[in-house]
Formats: C-alpha cells, structure tokens, sequence
C-alpha cells in the first residue's frame, strides 16, 4: 500500500479512545480507483488498435451493401415502380400473408411457450431443440419437408386431401403456413424467455383464491408477458414478410397468388432491376422500423 493510501485508510479507521480528550469528528474520504495506461497497445481509456481495425472492417462489411443500395436505388422513379400493379400485388399479399402467419404463431406459440417455461415433463429439452430447429435449419430444406408432410402425398396432406379436400401446396394458405414454419420459434422463445423472467408466485396467488390455472393464465399471466409477446410477435412479422426459402419451395411463384415481395425480388432481378431496387427498400423500411420498436426492449436493456 502506497503511503497516500495508507494515510486514507487511517483517516477511516481512526477514531477516539476514551479518556484521550474529546471526540474528533470522523473524516471520510473515497479513495479513487486508480486507472492503469493502456500499454502498447492502446491510450488510457482508449481503443487498443488491433481491436479498432478488425472492428471498423466489419461495420463497413455490414454497412456498405445498405449503403450501394440507397446510392443506387431509382428515386425520381420510385412512385411509379411501388404503385405498378405487380409491385402492389406482392407488396399487399407479403403483408397479408405475414400478419396471418403471425396469428397462426400467436394462437400455436403462445400455448407452447408456456409449456415449455412452467412445465416439467420428459424430454423438456429435446421439444425445446425441435422447436427452435427451424431457426437454423436452411428455409429450403424446410420447404421440403413442408411439401413431404402437407402436400398431396405427403404424410398428413394425402389424408387432407382426400377427407377433406384441402390442398395447401402452391396456394396462398401454403405461403401462410411455410411463413408460420419459419416464423413461429421466434415469438415461442421471446414469450419463454418472458415467462421464465415472470414471477410465478402471482400465479400461485390467484391459484390459492379459487381461480383455475387457464384463468389465472388468461388474467395473471398474460398481462404480465404482454411485452414479450408484442417483441415476439413483431418478431415473428418480420421473418414472414422476408421468408423466401421455403415459400418458393412450399407454394411456388405464382403471380398474384404466391408471389411475395422476396420473391417479386428474385424475379425482378432478372427483368427489372429497378423493381427489385424498389421492393428491397420496402424491405429495409420495414426492417429498420422493427429494429426501432424493439431498441427500448433489447438494445437500452443490454446496454
């Protein structure tokens, strides 16, 4: 210990003994951490520059693609492009289709978050692994087993089919369903996450009054995790308005019918690329106001 801060430890610790005359009054003082150089490699409170480098790389790796497609989308005719009736048919089927597929995932996902979060059952955590499996599994692939189970002769859609009449494939209820495959784990772990966070000593309270367990999940719970189902559910909104893999895959392209904007992009690319300059924009739009709605919800609450 330096002498400065032996001297400020006695000043804390120090006090009177009786009998040695009257009592002094006791000084306290905060001694300051003090802040060590950064070395070689970096300034006090600074940057180290093997750090900086490979840091300001990758935000220009990540930036510059947004970047060239502002620079070079066709502004003086982005009214006309967004208005054609091809633009607006997969523009206002994108957004049907994914508030569908949002409320395909909200009445199934809801049900199984909390499954998961307040329940103890075999195999917990190999549902929990399925479940979140098509956030990794490539959205082709998911569109192949979409087809193997749902389609004419698949495992369940020959069954539909033939009892019912139902046909999902290469239709619009196909698009809603491949978007809901995709979409749904990403409402399913914000709400788990939620529920997991929520205390359930509110449930066990209304539980001791009388109320059933769907009751005090329908009036307790869910006001509690009503936050993490909104994140999860715009969440949710924007992986539908976006899924492409397994929407050619499951329903096709099919204009007016099964076109979505990503697809409406692919294909534009092909034969006018200021269309699909024009429908990408629409895309980042909405992207950026989902990061908006949950900046106060994940990025305040990481920082």
């Amino acid at each position: 210990m330096t002498e400065p801060d032996r001297a400020d430890a006695e000043v804390l610790s120090r006090g009177d003994a009786p009998g040695d005359g009257p009592r002094r009054p006791r000084v306290r003082t905060r001694v300051r951490p003090r802040v060590r150089d950064g070395g070689r490699d970096g300034v006090r409170g600074g940057v180290p520059l093997p750090l900086l480098l490979p840091a300001l790389v990758g935000l220009a790796f990540l930036l510059l693609p947004l970047f060239a497609l502002l620079v070079r989308a066709p502004w003086r005719g982005l009214p006309r492009l967004l208005t054609s009736t091809e633009v607006w048919q997969a523009l206002q089927l994108s957004l049907v289709c994914a508030t569908a597929a949002t409320g395909v995932s909200l009445v199934l996902g809801v049900p199984l978050a909390w499954l998961l979060a307040r329940t103890d059952f075999p195999g917990r955590g190999l549902v929990r692994a399925l479940v979140t499996l098509p956030l990794v599994l490539p959205p082709v692939v998911g569109g192949v087993a979409l087809l193997l189970a749902l389609g004419r002769n698949g495992v369940v859609g020959q069954w539909l089919d033939a009892w019912f009449g139902i046909t999902l494939p290469f239709t619009t209820t196909g698009v809603v369903v491949a978007e809901a495959f995709v979409a749904m784990p990403f409402l399913v772990i914000s709400v788990e996450g939620t529920l997991r966070a929520a205390d359930p000593r509110y449930e066990e309270a209304a539980a001791t009054l009388g109320a059933s367990r769907f009751t005090a999940f329908r009036r307790v719970t869910l006001p509690l995790i009503a936050p993490g189902i909104a994140a999860g559910a715009v969440l949710a909104w924007a992986r539908a308005l976006g899924e492409f893999g397994a929407t050619i895959t499951f329903a096709g392209n099919f204009p007016g019918r099964t076109q979505t904007m990503p697809l409406a992009v692919y294909l534009a690319l092909q034969s006018d690329p200021d269309a699909a300059i024009a429908l990408s924009l629409v895309l980042l739009v909405v992207s950026i106001a989902v990061l908006a709605g949950l900046r106060d919800r994940w990025m305040t609450g990481a920082s």
